[in-house]
Parts: structure tokens; C-alpha cells; sequence
């Protein structure tokens, strides 16, 4: 996730009122929309090679992986028009301050549907987070955008998905990607508002992801200033990628880059924590309606984006492949 203490990040602006929608059991839901979404939704997406990817993926390369935030550095200074943002490589102040210990993330058990996602760039590898959700084909993935693309650039590859990963055990093994989305605005400029990406996953032992570890149901076009629960696996300092964490709060615009329209909730998770998502309400039971995007140095807040029509048309393209 690019945080600008170490999480990438984006937001829409999003148009009027969207049409409620179902899919699977849990549900994807679209509410009118609290502001307007000046971009059309437009959906860039490849085919992935797969083979031998679930292989590539040892124990020691999952460890040595990099947080996938540094990825997100050239959108965010890109975008941004305030001199108090930048990708932090170690330790904020407020971590020095406590000695390292994590004063507002707490330690959680895994969730069968939340898990790290792992993939390369060249020779280089990345690791970010991720969540299963509700969908017709029963295998998606929701992620950073940042995750899956460079924006702009190329879209990743050796993409996998481990679903409930606890200190290098992968209880569900490790799924290998199909195709990845993500919305044009992000793959074409790299445009901070729209850092959402999505990965259709291959079936694994003849079973489909989400009839396996379940799905979130997801909802867009919602109002601003919720309450949300985020969870993501941090791996910079002082974290170290092998467990899960969370953070709660209610969210506030960035006043800092509002031209992101990004909202933040109190969070000192690291790089790593990427993509990993936002449910409204108290609990990972919840609909989810953003990701892990970025922070700023020194300020223990993370933001993600609004989720509305053009990240809402990236969804259902993946969804429905």
C-alpha cells in the first residue's frame, strides 16, 4: 500500500446515484453517491500465465518479498500538491516515540477470506495485501490498485494470493491469478483517486476461491465519514509481515490533497498493508468499501479511496470474467 508513511493511494470522485446491486450471497451494493464521479468508468485488464507461479512462491521469497508501497511513490508525488507528503522507509515518529511498538494497530487472528498477496515486477518481488469478495465467479480478489499495475506501466505478474497467512503457514494454499483489473485512470496516469485493482483467481485443487474461504460482500457509492474496520499484513518497521492486523475508526477527508478524495481513519500500519480492505462497521463481517492506500510522515493515519462508479465497473468487469 503506498503509505505515504507507506501505502499508495487513490480515491474517485464519483457520479450521482448508483443502481443497487446484488452478487452472491453476501452482496455487492451501490448507493446514491455523496459527490460526483467526474470520470467514466473505463476498465483496463490482462490475461496472466500462471504457470509455475504457485511453485515460485517458497517460504523464503514470501519473507523477502518488499512492501509493494514503493510502487505507489511516483503516483502519489505525481498528484500531489502538499510538501508534507512522502513515502516513509522506516519507522514514523510516533513508532520511535513508543520504541517501536504499534500504539493504534492491533494484532488479530487470521480471517479465512483476508490474506497477503504476492507478485513481481521485473526480477524484483512485492508483497501486498488483499481480500476475497462476493462474485458471480466465485474467484476475485480485491487489492491496490498498485498491487496488480504500476500505474502507469505494466500490469504485474507472478501474482499470487494466500489467503489466512500466519507467520509463513498458508493454511489455504496458494491461489494463482487468471486476469487483472484495474480501472484505466490508474493503468494510463497512474491517477491516485482510482488505486483499486482486482484479480480473478485460478481454480486450485478443482475448487473455486470463495466456495473455499468465502467472500466479502462489497458496496459502493456510500456516504462519506463512516465507520470502518481496515486490516492489512504491515511489513515495515516496525512490523514484520507474518500477522495480521487491524485498525478502527471513522473516517475524515484528506484535507491535505483533497484532490484524492481520499478519506483516512487513525492507523499506523506500514508497508505491506496495501490493499488490504476497509469494512463499514466493526468486524471483517462487514461490506467492504475501500483499501490500505497511504498516509503521510509522522501523522498515524491511513487513507484509502472512495469506492464509486469507476471502481464500481472495475469490480463488476472482474467479477463477471
Amino acid at each position: 500500500m503506498t503509505r505515504t508513511r507507506s501505502l499508495a493511494a487513490t480515491l474517485l470522485s464519483l457520479s450521482a446515484a448508483a443502481v443497487l446491486a446484488l452478487v452472491g450471497a453476501a452482496g455487492a451494493t451501490a448507493a446514491p453517491s455523496a459527490s460526483g464521479d467526474k470520470s467514466a468508468p473505463s476498465v483496463t485488464s490482462t490475461a496472466v500465465d500462471s504457470t509455475g507461479v504457485a511453485d515460485y512462491w517458497t517460504a523464503d521469497r514470501m519473507r523477502a518479498a518488499i512492501p509493494g508501497d514503493v510502487l505507489a511513490d511516483k503516483a502519489v508525488e505525481r498528484g500531489n500538491t502538499s510538501s508534507a507528503i512522502s513515502v516513509e522507509k522506516g519507522a514514523s515518529t510516533k513508532v520511535k516515540a513508543t520504541k517501536g511498538k504499534p500504539t493504534i494497530a492491533k494484532l488479530e487472528a487470521p480471517v479465512n477470506h483476508i490474506g497477503k498477496v504476492f507478485f513481481s515486477i521485473g526480477t524484483t518481488n512485492y508483497v501486498c495485501s488483499g481480500n476475497a469478495v462476493s462474485s458471480a465467479n466465485q474467484s476475485t480478489v480485491a487489492t491496490a490498485g498498485h498491487c496488480v499495475n504500476e500505474g502507469p506501466g505494466a500490469f504485474v505478474s507472478n501474482f499470487a494470493f494466500v489467503p489466512a497467512y500466519d507467520n509463513g503457514n498458508a493454511p489455504y494454499g496458494r491461489w494463482t491469478a487468471k486476469a487483472l483489473y484495474a480501472p484505466t485512470q490508474w493503468t494510463a496516469n497512474g491517477d491516485m483517486t482510482y488505486d483499486t485493482g482486482f484479480a480473478v483467481m485460478n481454480p486450485l485443487g478443482r475448487q473455486l476461491l470463495t466456495n473455499v474461504i468465502g467472500g466479502s460482500g462489497v458496496t459502493f457509492n456510500q456516504p462519506r465519514g463512516l465507520t470502518y474496520k481496515s486490516y492489512g499484513y504491515p511489513q515495515a518497521s516496525p512490523f514484520n509481515g507474518a500477522s495480521l492486523w487491524s485498525c478502527t475508526g471513522t473516517a475524515t477527508n484528506d484535507t491535505n490533497n483533497p484532490q484524492f478524495y481520499t478519506q483516512g481513519i487513525p492507523c499506523d500500519m506500514t508497508g505491506g498493508s496495501s490493499g488490504g480492505p476497509w469494512f463499514i462497521g466493526s468486524g471483517a463481517a462487514g461490506l467492504q468499501n475501500s483499501i490500505n492506500s497511504y498516509g503521510y510522515s509522522g501523522s498515524p493515519v491511513m487513507y484509502g479511496p472512495y469506492w464509486g462508479t469507476v471502481i464500481q465497473q472495475t469490480y463488476a468487469r472482474a467479477a463477471a470474467s
